[in-house]
């Protein structure tokens, strides 16, 4: 039921509201207090960061410094085949037939909140509710930024940092969901 709540805002190039997401995302970090454990996408306000805070000890925020532009481009060229999740990618990953699904032959969809409209209205979106929160973390000493358009430039440098956090965590675990 939220869920659906949730992808409609989603779908209109809306952010979540904070009392939604907020209660979403604690319920889910219940339990989890004896793990270390990474959030990607959350909080995105600074009203949700103060709830987090609240309920949550947070040592490090990192920042992913793409431009927008790159964001745009990636996201657009998105293209998916529902019935089994794969992931298509016009610039970096592109099927052998455009619009077909290597496997089944049948046609790819791109998802509603990967079309250019939609992709912009959430960037803008993300420009006004997420940069206060970026600034917040830096104010309390938490943020690390890391600046670049290639994950195969950045991770590097994100994983080196999570060493100096996290030590014992090989790379193996690093690629693996906990």
């Amino acid at each position: 039921e939220v869920g659906i709540l949730a992808k409609s805002y989603i779908d209109q190039g809306r952010l979540i509201p904070d009392d939604i997401m907020t209660r979403l995302m604690l319920s889910e970090l219940k339990g989890l207090d004896r793990y270390n454990w990474l959030l990607d996408g959350f909080p995105r306000t600074v009203a949700q960061a103060e709830a987090l805070d609240k309920e949550c000890q947070i040592d490090t925020v990192i920042d992913l410094d793409v431009p927008f532009e790159t964001i745009k481009c990636r996201l657009t060229a998105r293209w998916i085949h529902p019935a089994s999740g794969r992931v298509y990618n016009l610039e970096f990953s592109p099927p052998k037939v455009q619009g077909i699904d290597d496997i089944t032959g049948e046609p790819l969809v791109q998802r509603d909140d990967d079309k250019p409209e939609t992709v912009i209205k959430r960037l803008q979106a993300y420009d006004a509710q997420t940069k206060p929160v970026l600034e917040y973390y830096r104010e309390k000493g938490l943020l690390k930024s890391f600046s670049g358009t290639e994950t195969n430039k950045i991770w590097p440098r994100i994983y080196a940092f999570l060493q100096t956090k996290l030590p014992d965590v090989s790379q193996k675990d690093a690629a693996t969901p906990r």
